[in-house]
């Protein structure tokens, strides 16, 4: 039985180009870097409030291009204010390409495309309303 998940990797065309948008448009921070064995270079990003990381890893010249297919998979990020958060990618040169939308469990999700055509989902989870009972004056 495994203990926990430690990462995630994405294969990609450009690494630095790649990198700078997570860096940029998502606020991640580049844990390290190497060459793997097989001469592939590796960044590690750290995820906020994660143990997990995300590997973003380019081939060695010569290897055969990325090719992402449409819904096959995508990360997901908590954000606090979705709206604020794709105003900030805007700013930024960034667009959302699907929502801001509400779902049925209340959070409102929105898609931006990350390079090479993976998705990115951003989640506002709803907030709680707990109304607290009001004092009654005399």
């Amino acid at each position: 039985m495994v203990k926990k998940l430690l990462h995630t990797r994405l294969r990609v065309t450009d690494l630095e180009r790649t990198v700078k948008f997570y860096q940029d448009a998502l606020g991640l921070e580049v844990a390290r870097r190497h060459l793997s064995p097989r001469g592939a270079q590796l960044a590690f990003l750290r995820t906020p409030n994660s143990d997990e990381e995300i590997e973003i890893c380019q081939m060695p010249p010569g290897a055969p291009p990325v090719q992402v297919q449409p819904d096959l998979m995508h990360l997901a990020f908590a954000v606090d204010d979705i709206e604020k958060f794709a105003d900030e990618l805007k700013r930024k040169g960034y667009v959302v390409s699907d929502g801001p939308v509400k779902i049925s469990s209340g959070s409102i999700i929105a898609f931006i495309d990350a390079p090479d055509g993976y998705e990115i989902e951003l989640i506002q989870r709803p907030t709680s309303n707990i109304e607290l009972p009001t004092s009654k004056q005399s």
